[in-house]
């Protein structure tokens, strides 16, 4: 693409990659509220349906360590103890969800006849934890940056339509605080929109959404193992384009280091306390946002016009279907059983 591109226009489309990489990192600073995941992604898709991106083979692989790196960063903002907090209940109720989505995104894969890769990361992404879910998932089923971007891409509006609409629906049906966070948690794509949701509703609601949440991103230890054991079980069967799997451990590394920064995050917290760890967690965790913002940049360069093409009606649809299937039974589930 670039290399037989006029020389001006190769200057462009680089100094247009390096802006919008700077950019994305500019959400370390607090005036820049903007950097966000969503925006990201969009700058990086549309450079890429305008022609402009640049970088190809480094960003491919520059986005996969990335996202790596941020999935065992989030971790050290995860301490046991608040899976514990969570309770039995909150877990079973995570589980059932969770298969909920599953067992309705495999029926919806055959029905649509939808990606095989773009319907297990809108999947994983619905289930679990949006971006970060697909993210991590996509690296493990070796998902190519077209499926990662349209996938994302669908997760993201649909995380938007809820932190508009959860509040709304909420405060009509006059839903407690306690039930409220239980079902933003469980319904809302992100970490990010689900505290952006449960922030307008109280900090009742705010406090049990981010418990809740940060139970369901353990999930994605066996979500992704799961998926990437299938993956490998498809072989020649799966997308064509997709990058080859290796073979070898089932854990991938990123995935092991993960819950290693958990118990760290624990261990820490029960010999220094609290207030000590959580200013060094939330720095972490500011990074580990920044680089998946940049990561989803990059992941938004690679999403070609004609594999836009190709995606089609399908990913939008599959993707509403089973989020309105689950914030519908997660909603008549916290109302029976959250007082």
């Amino acid at each position: 693409m670039s290399g037989s591109s006029p020389p001006g226009l190769r200057v462009v489309r680089r100094g247009l990659m390096l802006a919008g990489a700077a950019y994305c990192l500019t959400g370390f600073a607090e005036w820049n509220p903007w950097a966000t995941a969503p925006i990201a992604l969009t700058l990086g898709i549309a450079l890429a349906l305008l022609g402009l991106t640049a970088f190809e083979p480094e960003s491919r692989k520059l986005s996969r360590v990335l996202i790596q790196a941020s999935v065992v960063l989030l971790g050290f903002s995860i301490s046991l103890s608040d899976v514990a907090r969570a309770g039995l209940s909150g877990m079973a109720f995570a589980a059932a969800t969770i298969a909920l989505v599953f067992v309705l995104g495999l029926a919806l894969r055959r029905a649509l006849a939808t990606d095989r890769q773009v319907s297990s990361l809108l999947t994983a992404g619905t289930a679990i934890c949006g971006g970060s879910a697909i993210a991590a998932t996509g690296t493990v089923i070796g998902a190519s940056s077209a499926s990662i971007s349209v996938a994302t891409a669908v997760v993201f509006l649909l995380n938007a339509g809820g932190v508009y609409a959860y509040p709304l629906i909420g405060r009509a049906l006059d839903l407690s605080q306690s039930q409220f966070g239980a079902w933003a948690a469980v319904g809302i794509h992100d970490v990010a929109g689900v505290v952006a949701a449960a922030k307008q509703y109280g900090d009742g609601a705010l406090a049990e959404a981010t418990v809740i949440k940060l139970t369901r991103v353990l999930w994605i230890v066996p979500v992704a193992l799961v998926l990437g054991r299938m993956a490998r079980a498809d072989g020649p069967g799966a997308a064509p384009g997709a990058p080859a799997r290796r073979p070898g451990a089932p854990v991938p590394w990123f995935v092991a280091l993960f819950v290693v920064a958990c118990a760290v995050r624990t261990g820490a917290q029960s010999a220094l306390g609290a207030e000590e760890v959580a200013p060094v967690a939330g720095a972490l965790r500011n990074v580990a946002k920044a680089a998946m913002t940049l990561a989803l940049f990059l992941i938004g360069t690679g999403l070609s016009r004609s594999a836009l093409r190709r995606a089609g009606w399908r990913p939008l649809l599959q993707g509403l279907l089973m989020w309105v299937a689950v914030s519908v039974a997660a909603l008549a589930a916290v109302r029976a059983l959250v007082p």
